[in-house]
């Protein structure tokens, strides 16, 4: 890819992603494979006045052996170092940059037993430091092209036909190619805000999901929701994008609200190994029921690993004729598939979709029912006849999506 793409791509990440404020810290998190645009990231950080800027590498075939070999014990240490870096952070409040490019095949055949009980053995000790950070920050995910990736996306082109396909894809989804993507981009936030603020004034009790695949759901909200987009702001006062791309509207569901039956309507890459035509029975919130073609044992170890993995954190709304839908295209990767359709997140919720989280207090948030949990999992249930139906609390009826797109 040219020089130029990785500078407008890096400008946009850090002017508009994380909308770094001078004399911040930012930490750039990436795989050794895209040392070149990193260096593109860590350049604009600094010229727009970045403090500090600390680049923490990967690299999925040393992660695979790393969990292949090490024993649970081992893999669940959280050593000394790791818990000072983590306070550091808490008084420091770093910007964070993902860069994506990974394989969605990479773990496939561990045993993921043991990759999760590690997980959830070190989250125990890094969460005091996770919720002191939250919602204080800025953060932005992006991606690019690796050949791994790349290559799984589109099977019959050789690798570097590919790695330029896939970066046409993204090129597109995020917007590289209209122009001054910056001016591009504050439009398209601003036609999202327009969306969430609609939402928001209907005031709902509740959204009922129908669609001819079976899918037929019922989602109470949380009696405080509030609906957020693109642009969300920070304790601190600061506004940034966390995903690019990014299509939807998200809010959150009563924790206990949830029932029916929901089918996936594209694969889900969940901890490096694919999960495909899968569906999930609610009862009371909690997924009750769980079937899959292919993937059921790591989404069951998943949501298997705390008890509020079987409930919903989010409810987002993307309409089917989104850009990333209209490529074709199946990345395979959840920041993009997840935008090109309407999906849920099963997991952890967000503290700031609900109103005047900035005032509550961890007891306010258990009163409220707030699902608190290690995971946070988007699943993509979008389709091009779904109807979605929003009922406020006096009973009236609102249409909402009807044929998969927005209606409002």
């Amino acid at each position: 890819m040219n020089q130029k793409v990785y500078e407008q791509y890096a400008k946009l990440a850090v002017n508009v992603g994380i909308n770094l404020q001078p004399n911040q810290e930012v930490i750039v998190s990436a795989s050794c494979e895209c040392a070149e645009f990193v260096e593109h990231i860590v350049k604009e950080c600094y010229e727009k006045g970045a403090r500090k800027v600390r680049v923490e590498w990967s690299q999925d075939k040393i992660s695979r052996l790393h969990m292949q070999y090490q024993t649970e014990e081992v893999m669940s240490e959280v050593l000394p170092w790791e818990e000072e870096k983590m306070k550091h952070m808490t008084k420091v409040i770093p910007c964070r940059i993902y860069v994506d490019d990974s394989d969605p095949d990479a773990f496939a055949g561990l045993d993921m037993k043991k990759v999760s009980n590690s997980r959830v053995a070190r989250y125990k000790v890094m969460k005091k430091y996770i919720d002191q950070m939250e919602n204080k920050d800025q953060w932005t995910i992006i991606a690019v092209p690796s050949p791994s990736w790349a290559t799984k996306v589109f099977p019959e082109l050789d690798e570097k036909e590919a790695v330029e396909k896939l970066w046409e894809a993204i090129m597109k989804t995020t917007r590289l190619d209209q122009g001054d993507a910056v001016e591009t981009w504050e439009k398209h936030i601003a036609y999202l805000k327009e969306k969430s603020e609609k939402m928001n004034a209907l005031n709902l009790d509740y959204l009922t999901y129908k669609a001819s695949n079976g899918t037929d759901l019922r989602i109470k909200l949380q009696p405080n929701h509030v609906w957020l987009s693109a642009r969300e702001t920070s304790l601190q006062g600061i506004e940034f994008s966390a995903n690019m791309p990014t299509e939807e509207v998200f809010t959150m569901p009563k924790r206990d609200g949830v029932d029916g039956v929901v089918y996936s309507t594209k694969p889900l890459s969940l901890q490096g190994q694919l999960v495909e035509n899968f569906k999930f029975t609610f009862e009371k919130g909690k997924i009750v029921k769980v079937e899959a073609e292919k993937g059921l044992d790591v989404l069951e170890t998943t949501l298997d690993m705390d008890e509020s993995s079987r409930y919903l954190g989010e409810v987002a709304l993307v309409p089917f004729n989104s850009p990333i839908n209209e490529t074709g295209i199946l990345f395979s990767n959840t920041l993009f598939d997840e935008n090109a359709c309407c999906h849920l997140a099963f997991g952890a919720a967000f503290k700031n979709n609900i109103k005047g989280y900035e005032t509550m207090s961890e007891e306010d948030f258990k009163e409220v029912g707030f699902n608190d949990s290690v995971n946070h999992v988007d699943f993509m249930i979008g389709s091009e006849d779904l109807e979605i139906l929003g009922y406020d609390f006096d009973g009236k009826e609102h249409v909402i999506f009807k044929n998969g797109i927005w209606a409002i």
